[in-house]
C-alpha cells in the first residue's frame, strides 16, 4: 500500500509543480525509509499512525545531523498534506511535530583570489580545457546550480545580448547577463573546441563530451576537484561552492540582495539573505583595517 501511495504522490508533485528530479528523488528516498520502519514494525497502514508512532520513527534518525532529519520530516508533512487533499485521510499525525533546531549553516564559498586560480587551472589550447574553462567561467560569472550549466541547450546562449536563458527549479526561466570573461571564453569554446570534441557527432547541448553527449553533473564534479587540486585549493568543492561564490562575492560589494535574489533564481528572499552574514566577515575586516577608530 505505501509503495503506491508514494508513487502516487511523487507523480502529483511532478505533475502539479515540476519539481526537479533531485528533489523528487530526495523526496521518493526519505518515503522510501518511512516504508521500511513501517514494515519492519508492522504497520501497514501509514493513516492508523498516531503522532507518538511518528515520534518513534523520527527519533530512529537521532544520529542523523538537524538539517538531514528536519528534510526527513518536511518530506513527510509534505505526504500527509497530499493524503488529507486527497481525502485518503482526515488526520494529520505530524501537525504537532517540530523541527530540530539547528545552527546558522553558512555556505562553503571561495576568495576572490581562490577563483581566479580555479579559472586559471584549465588549459584552454586543448579542446576539452576550452570547454572547462567555459564552463567554469560560466557557472562563476552567471551563479548557476550545476545541473542548469549541463542542461543548457545550444540556444540558450545569446553572445549578441551577452546573456543565457536557464531554466531553473519549477520549470522557472530567467535571462542572467554574463560578463566579458565568460562570453570570450564561450565564443572560444563554440568557434574552436566543440566540434572537435564531437568530431562529426551531433548534439543539441552547450556543452558535450567526446561521447557525443552532453557533459554530466558527475563528470563535471570530477572535473571541477582536478582543477581545484591543480590550483592548490585544498578546502572542499563542488560546483555549488562556485555559485555561494557568485553570491557573496556580489553582495561584498554592495549588490542589491533583491537582485542577488533574481539572478540566483531563488523563490525566497529568505534563502538569499545567508549571503548577508558571509558578507558580514568581509566588511568587518574592511571596517578594522580602514576605520580610524576601529584598532
Amino acid at each position: 500500500m505505501i509503495h503506491k501511495l508514494i508513487d502516487e504522490f511523487c507523480n502529483q508533485l511532478w505533475l502539479e509543480e515540476g519539481l526537479a528530479d533531485n528533489t523528487l528523488q530526495a523526496y521518493r528516498a526519505d518515503l522510501a525509509q518511512f516504508a521500511v520502519w513501517l514494515e519492519k514494525n508492522k504497520k501497514s497502514d501509514p493513516f492508523k499512525l498516531s503522532r507518538d508512532d511518528l515520534t518513534c520513527y523520527i527519533q530512529s534518525h537521532d544520529a542523523l545531523k538537524p538539517t538531514s532529519l528536519n528534510r526527513k520530516l518536511s518530506s513527510l508533512k509534505r505526504f500527509y498534506l497530499w493524503a488529507m487533499r486527497e481525502k485518503r485521510t482526515g488526520i494529520d499525525p505530524t501537525a504537532h511535530l517540530h523541527s530540530a533546531k539547528q545552527g546558522l549553516r553558512l555556505p562553503k564559498t571561495l576568495s576572490e583570489g581562490q577563483v581566479n586560480d580555479l579559472l586559471s587551472a584549465p588549459n584552454p589550447n586543448s579542446p576539452e580545457g576550452a570547454r572547462d574553462l567555459a564552463m567554469l567561467e560560466l557557472l562563476y560569472a552567471c551563479g548557476l546550480r550545476v545541473s542548469e550549466l549541463v542542461d543548457l541547450p545550444l540556444h540558450a546562449i545569446d553572445l549578441q545580448a551577452d546573456a543565457i536563458k536557464v531554466t531553473g527549479k519549477g520549470n522557472k526561466e530567467r535571462l542572467i547577463p554574463m560578463g566579458e570573461p565568460a562570453r570570450l571564453a564561450i565564443t572560444y569554446y563554440l568557434a574552436q573546441a566543440r566540434q572537435q570534441i564531437l568530431n562529426g557527432q551531433l548534439s543539441e547541448s552547450l556543452f558535450v563530451t567526446r561521447r557525443g553527449s552532453a557533459m554530466t553533473r558527475q563528470g563535471f564534479w570530477k572535473l571541477i576537484k582536478q582543477y581545484a587540486l591543480r590550483a592548490g585549493i585544498n578546502s572542499p568543492i563542488s560546483p555549488h561552492v562556485l555559485r555561494h561564490a557568485f553570491a557573496s562575492h556580489l553582495v561584498n560589494h554592495g549588490a542589491d540582495l533583491r537582485v542577488v535574489q533574481l539572478l540566483l533564481g531563488h523563490a525566497d528572499i529568505g534563502t538569499t539573505q545567508i549571503y548577508t552574514h558571509v558578507a558580514k566577515d568581509h566588511l568587518r575586516t574592511i571596517l578594522q583595517s580602514s576605520h580610524p577608530r576601529a584598532r
